[in-house]
């Protein structure tokens, strides 16, 4: 342990990270406690033996939300400013539905000029999502600054399939249709559609008090449009995170992306180090 936050504080030492339009990762699908299982089980077999009609299980809705602020500030030769939000919260709405949304807004300044102001929203819906193979729809909406990005629209499905699921080590792969609508400021609009797929995992060891995180995207565009070279973008990042409380944890995410298609005078790949705090509920 001792290692791993020596290793953080001199990689947070490094100056001059490059930006990234990361999107959030999504919430790990929650699993019934194992304690409120046994808790209806034991009242189920009360009832029976007092010759009680049988307690029926009525499903509740469970949420879960989480809200991480982090950045980066400096001053003198050069003065930077870096802040980033991101949200997450889902609702089990039903047995076989849930809805979840990862908001996200990053806001940057560099030498006193406006470097980074990028929105990100979406809206997501898991059907059978306590199966080991699961279907997903999803929408999202964003706007980017660093990327000269006006408007981005995007509309998907497709299906999930968990590899790993245990209480302590997760790991999904999900594969999707993507249609998307790109608005540039200065490059010509790009209406395509792209094949999505994304390796998901999260881990936890320490008692519970530590945990790591990993999620990869690799979406190559299906067609080309004329004039337009191969259209590809993949981001990837890695969280670690140390809980201090129920509710509260430190966490720190090292976050890569790539586009192969940029307006003129910014570069095809951001990276971003980051550290904050993440306040969660569920």
């Amino acid at each position: 342990m001792r290692f791993l936050l020596l290793f953080l504080l001199l990689v947070l030492s490094r100056p001059g990270f490059a930006q990234n339009t990361e999107q959030p990762d999504p919430l790990r699908p929650s699993l019934r406690d194992s304690t409120q299982i046994a808790a209806d089980s034991t009242r189920m077999a009360i009832d029976s033996m007092q010759g009680k009609p049988k307690t029926a299980l009525v499903f509740r809705p469970v949420y879960r939300f989480r809200l991480t602020a982090d950045g980066t500030f400096t001053s003198g030769n050069v003065n930077r400013s870096l802040l980033q939000l991101v949200s997450a919260f889902d609702v089990e709405v039903s047995k076989i539905a849930k809805l979840s949304t990862t908001p996200s807004f990053v806001f940057g300044r560099q030498s006193g000029l406006l470097a980074e102001r990028e929105y990100f929203g979406d809206a997501r819906l898991t059907m059978f999502y306590e199966n080991r193979l699961y279907y997903l729809a999803f929408g999202s909406y964003e706007r980017s600054n660093l990327r000269q990005i006006l408007n981005r629209y995007t509309a998907a499905a497709g299906i999930g399939y968990k590899l790993v699921s245990h209480k302590r080590a997760y790991i999904s792969i999900t594969d999707v249709l993507i249609r998307e609508y790109t608005d540039y400021i200065e490059l010509s609009d790009i209406n395509i559609w792209r094949n999505s797929a994304r390796l998901f995992g999260e881990y936890s060891f320490g008692k519970d008090r530590w945990s790591v995180s990993h999620t990869v995207f690799y979406q190559p565009a299906l067609s080309r449009q004329e004039g337009q070279p191969f259209n590809v973008r993949w981001n990837g990042s890695i969280s670690v995170q140390y809980k201090f409380s129920t509710y509260l944890s430190f966490r720190s995410t090292l976050a890569n992306s790539y586009e192969s298609i940029v307006v003129p005078g910014r570069v095809n790949n951001d990276l971003r180090l980051t550290v904050g705090m993440t306040y969660e509920r569920k």
